[in-house]
């Protein structure tokens, strides 16, 4: 059976506020601290390579290019690790 605010926003087209665990509260941060180091790791490494280029613009655009692809995948790992957490309590 729904509570009034549940039937309320179901009318409003949002969604009930989900109630995190402490447990999944603490595997969210862990998430974010991968997703951060991931991050980090993928700018130090492209950096190195930028380097390494030898100021060849081509080499230098496809090294970004290729950072901010692998910054996309990571970032939509991250959601999509966070959206399984969120959905355990459901």
């Amino acid at each position: 059976m729904k509570s009034a605010y549940e039937l309320a926003m179901e009318r409003l087209g949002g969604e009930p506020e989900v109630v995190l665990t402490e447990a999944q509260k603490q595997e969210i941060a862990e998430i974010d601290r991968r997703c951060q180091a991931k991050t980090a790791e993928a700018r130090l490494a492209s950096g190195d390579r930028i380097k390494n280029a030898f100021g060849d613009s081509s080499k230098i655009d496809q090294i970004r290019q290729d950072l901010a692809v692998e910054l996309a995948s990571v970032n939509q790992k991250m959601e999509r690790d966070k959206e399984r957490v969120r959905n355990e309590s459901k």
